[in-house]
């Protein structure tokens, strides 16, 4: 199977937390049928091809003839995990409902809702193939119409599935077979530790400091879920996606009408396109990744069970209690993780335009982005100047090119935020200069200023994660996903 060629190559500076790289650590699994295998390669170094020690490449987990999987991992389709994956959904004009397969349903909670347009058409790629292809059926959502008998998570001894058998069993009755539902089915019909963050929750849980359906300025503008096992062991899946997820366990679920599946969330978050990326996890990472969220101001609750679930090594614990707080960190922090993804971390505090802090902190390379591209628009800049609301220790950034068109099977769709069908919440970005191949996938939008004395403005004030990887077939694939029109450098002349 093809692995993926990653390398970090990163940037210091007084405003930048350079944390300690993170070597490969075999991931401690009480089965050796479910080891993922290794390889004798040493750590990435800047602009090197990087091959991870430890790959989940071949191993098969969680399903009647196989061993229970020893971690929560990123999953293609139950029992098959992968080091990464990453889906695009499609917004609801370009590509209506769920295809030609179409079998809606609520496997996480939630009633169908009667959306008036909705859209969870799918491309995915993988660690595995790390080109994008047509998914199947409703992202999300998408259920096998054979349900296997569940095996528990810790013995693997098979459960009987009775009549009307709660969601609390170990997996649901009818399995998801689309790489976010199975991802997430693992965690929420299992027993591992987890955190959901959101800032736009919409009142599912409450939580405190925060008014109306979202959380504002100064907190982060970050949406996902981090899982793991007792050693600390898992994944973290970065979403784009208001209100979902928003309860981690069927054990505490969220209110009936407000939904917890795509597809069946009260607020339609699937109208338009949307993104989402999940990576393997080793402890190290998981401390890393905890570290960045804090610094990143995300909003949850480790006193609410909906949405955390403590547990695992020590170090890890005491990082998970500081989460759900507002940070005065101006620090952005950046770390290279075991799979050679660069986990960059903007604080709220460090108010500055979000992508051209990522082009700043890879070197100046220059960026093509797609993001929910709204007022206040940050427009396309060509890297000849560094915008005054900057940190000079950010060194300067290179051109960013703001996306307006993108293409699926030469069929256009828009990649500008605002109301109704054809607009685009995902938040992606590729190099398009130097030598090094980045695909990028982010929390923050390029919305904000470059210069004035409002330097907060927006996404500018706010915090959030960025997760850039070295792939050339990733990096190629995405940049023809987002290929079309450009916004142009300035604001046109009313």
């Amino acid at each position: 199977m093809p692995q993926a060629t990653q390398s970090s190559p990163g940037k210091s500076g007084p405003a930048i937390a350079k944390i300690a790289a993170v070597l490969p650590l075999a991931i401690a699994l009480t089965h050796a049928a479910v080891s993922p295998s290794t390889a004798t390669t040493s750590a990435a170094v800047t602009n090197t091809p990087f091959t991870p020690q430890v790959t989940l490449a071949g191993l098969k987990c969680g399903v009647t003839d196989s061993l229970p999987c020893a971690a929560p991992y990123p999953m293609l389709q139950k029992g098959h995990p992968v080091d990464w994956w990453f889906v695009f959904k499609f917004n609801a004009k370009a590509f209506p409902g769920c295809g030609t397969v179409e079998n809606r349903a609520c496997p996480f909670g939630g009633n169908v809702q009667p959306y008036k347009f909705f859209g969870q058409q799918f491309v995915y790629a993988s660690s595995e193939t790390p080109v994008l292809q047509q998914g199947t059926g409703c992202a999300g959502a998408e259920v096998s119409s054979t349900p296997p008998t569940a095996v528990a998570a810790t013995t693997g001894t098979p459960i009987a599935q009775p009549p009307g058998s709660s969601a609390t069993d170990k997996t649901t009755a009818t399995p998801v077979t689309d790489p976010i539902g199975a991802t997430f089915d693992e965690v929420y019909n299992g027993q591992f530790h987890y955190v959901v963050w959101n800032d736009q929750f919409y009142g599912d849980p409450v939580i405190k400091g925060c008014s109306g359906d979202g959380c504002d300025s100064p907190w982060g503008h970050s949406k996902g879920m981090v899982a793991w096992n007792d050693a600390g062991e898992g994944f973290v899946m970065q979403v784009s996606t208001p209100s979902w997820p928003g309860a981690g366990s069927a054990r505490f679920p969220r209110k009936p009408e407000s939904g917890n599946t795509l597809g069946c969330i009260k607020d339609n978050d699937v109208e338009v396109s949307q993104h989402f990326f999940a990576l393997r996890l080793s402890k190290d990472d998981l401390i890393q990744v905890l570290a960045g969220l804090i610094n990143a101001s995300v909003v949850t609750d480790p006193g609410n069970s909906q949405i955390v679930n403590n547990g695992g090594p020590p170090d890890v614990q005491q990082l998970v209690v500081k989460l759900g707080t507002r940070s005065d960190s101006t620090a952005l922090q950046s770390t290279t993780l075991s799979t050679g993804v660069e986990l960059i971390s903007k604080p709220s505090k460090l108010a500055v335009p979000p992508w051209q802090m990522v082009s700043a902190v890879l070197g100046g390379i220059s960026l093509r982005t797609a993001t929910w591209w709204a007022d206040p628009q940050i427009y396309s800049t060509d890297g000849t100047t560094v915008p005054a609301c900057w940190s000079p220790s950010l060194g300067k950034p290179g051109a960013v090119e703001v996306a307006t068109i993108g293409k699926w099977n030469e069929k256009p769709f828009a990649l500008t935020g605002g109301l109704g069908t054809d607009h685009n919440h995902a938040k992606l970005g590729v190099s398009t200069s130097g030598k090094t191949p980045f695909a990028i996938f982010g929390d923050m939008n390029q919305q904000g200023t470059l210069s004035g004395s409002t330097c907060s403005s927006s996404q500018n004030g706010r915090g959030g994660l960025f997760f850039a990887m070295v792939n050339s077939q990733m990096s190629g694939s995405l940049t023809t996903l987002i290929s079309g029109d450009t916004a142009p450098l300035q604001a046109p002349a009313k």
